[in-house]
């Protein structure tokens, strides 16, 4: 099945309570998150993608929320709140053994699990490779067969201004030029979520230096991460911005063939971040999917 939506800019949602908790990941560490709604709804966690926290899912857990569903979001190791990574391990490994460790605190069994980018890579090596049975997988602009320019592009994009910046405006002209297609996101309230202010007065990046300089092979990852997706069972769903410059429509294409009974939505107008640029706009594909497959389960 392959739907469309369109991109809009919208309201957020008010009106779902939230809990800020914290839980132990799997090396000791502490991860940083927040629940969203009644605990005996569906358990639905959302991973955010590299460089970004759990605040990007916001809306999206109002909304899970407000339809009945527990919404639980994290800061990856080495993001936002949580611990950086004492021994500088963030391995695709330890993120999979940390979402295992918060599943297991939470007693969750059979969670819907829903993945930006690096999340959706946590995601779909979880339940490809059997670390944890999920009830069903959301990928949101990550696919096993990626583009190397654009992924190259916002590496090099997350090992530069180590130093800081002295205004928020230097910071939003250095992300638009990393990710072009996400200038929905390059406004001060969006942006602040990923940065921090330090002693310095200089902004700086809401991660540990030491992610973005973690070396990848992309082509032996891209092996992995088919394999999985031949492997994944539940209901799944991939959803990409149209504008996406990192999952092509080949790459979507290509993904579909590892998992046949994977459903696709297009989302018209969006771009790589469209989990942190619009959420309530994108969000009504995860709603739809999700009510089908995993309310009232």
């Amino acid at each position: 099945m392959i739907t469309t939506f369109s991109m809009s800019a919208e309201k957020p949602l008010h009106g779902a309570s939230a809990q800020t908790q914290v839980w132990t990941g799997a090396d000791g560490n502490r991860l940083a998150g927040t629940a969203w709604g009644n605990p005996a709804g569906v358990p639905v966690i959302l991973l955010h993608s590299s460089g970004q926290t759990r605040h990007a899912w916001s809306d999206t857990a109002r909304a899970l929320a407000k339809a009945g569903f527990h919404a639980i979001t994290f800061d990856a190791r080495g993001h936002g709140d949580s611990d950086w990574s004492p021994i500088c391990n963030y391995s695709q490994g330890a993120m999979v053994r940390d979402l295992e460790a918060i599943a297991a605190q939470l007693d969750v069994r059979r969670p819907v699990l829903v993945g930006a980018g690096m999340g959706g890579n946590t995601s779909l090596l979880a339940v490809g490779e059997r670390y944890l049975e999920a009830h069903a997988l959301v990928l949101v602009n990550f696919a096993p067969h990626i583009e190397p320019p654009a992924v190259t592009r916002l590496q090099t994009f997350m090992r530069q201004h180590s130093r800081g910046f002295a205004a928020l405006d230097e910071l939003i002209d250095a992300f638009r030029q990393a990710v072009p297609t996400g200038a929905r996101l390059s406004k001060r309230e969006a942006l602040m979520q990923s940065v921090r202010c330090c002693d310095d007065g200089k902004y700086r990046w809401h991660w540990d230096p030491a992610f973005a300089a973690w070396p990848h092979d992309l082509s032996r990852r891209q092996s992995r991460l088919a394999a999985s997706a031949r492997n994944v069972r539940p209901p799944t769903l991939l959803v990409r911005g149209a504008r996406s410059e990192v999952v092509s429509e080949a790459g979507a294409r290509a993904f579909l063939d590892f998992c046949p009974h994977a459903e696709y939505a297009d989302v018209r107008n969006a771009g790589h971040t469209i989990a942190a640029e619009s959420n309530n706009a994108f969000g009504e594909a995860i709603l739809a999917f999700l009510l089908r497959h995993a309310h009232g389960r």
